[in-house]
Parts: C-alpha cells; structure tokens; sequence
C-alpha cells in the first residue's frame, strides 16, 4: 500500500533539492527563511564559514510589540524589514533567497518584500 508522505517532509525534500544549487558566500550571504504555524524566522548565512551573520523573527520581544494585533502576512513583512535593517548596520547588502523549501506566497512572499524595502538586493 502507497504510504502519503507529510508536507514537511516534502517541503524538505524540496529544500535539499534547492539547496544543491543556492549557497551563500562573505560576499553574497543567504536568506533563508522558516516558516512554523504562528511564527516566521529569517537568518543570514554565509554558508563558507558555516556562521549565522543575523537574524530575525516574531518570537523576538521587540517584533511581538510592534505586531501585537497585525495578522501573520502583515508580521511577516515586519520581520522582513526587521533583518534588512540589522543587515545594513553589518554592511550586508546583496544576498541570495533560499525560501526554504515553501511556495514563494503569502508569508514568505511578504518577508520577501519587506526586505526589499529594507534595503536587501536579491
């Protein structure tokens, strides 16, 4: 009998498959992004050294102030400008989007976004 695999188990298959052609370097880092069921975390890496250069989520205490009564999407967006912003004060322009594995819509496509407006090229 055909065993249904679960979504995110297909959303990481996914991701792998990605992953083999994106990767961040110093001068190009990645974005990657996490998406959970009430949050969305957003990292930049430079996978040549294996360190996380900055990060961003709604967990944060600052970010759940300023989203208190904002929807998801609209959290997500915040988020987005929140890591453009601490990677403009590290000198991180460029980077590379890795959407982790999800469909490029709704709350990753609006993390997206406010990156841009940020300030992030990719």
């Amino acid at each position: 009998m055909f065993n249904k695999r679960d979504r995110n188990e297909v959303r990481r298959i996914r991701h792998a498959r990605v992953r083999k052609k994106i990767s961040g370097t110093p001068a190009r880092p990645r974005l990657c992004v996490y998406r959970s069921l009430n949050h969305i975390y957003a990292q930049i890496i430079d996978d040549a050294a294996g360190n996380t250069l900055v990060a961003a989520s709604t967990v944060e205490k600052d970010i759940q102030a300023q989203i208190q009564e904002l929807d998801k999407k609209s959290a997500s967006k915040i988020v987005g400008k929140a890591i453009a912003e601490r990677a403009a004060a590290k000198g991180i322009k460029d980077v590379v989007f890795d959407r982790g594995g999800y469909i490029y819509t709704g709350r990753v496509a609006e993390l997206a976004a406010g990156a841009r407006e940020g300030g992030l090229d990719f």
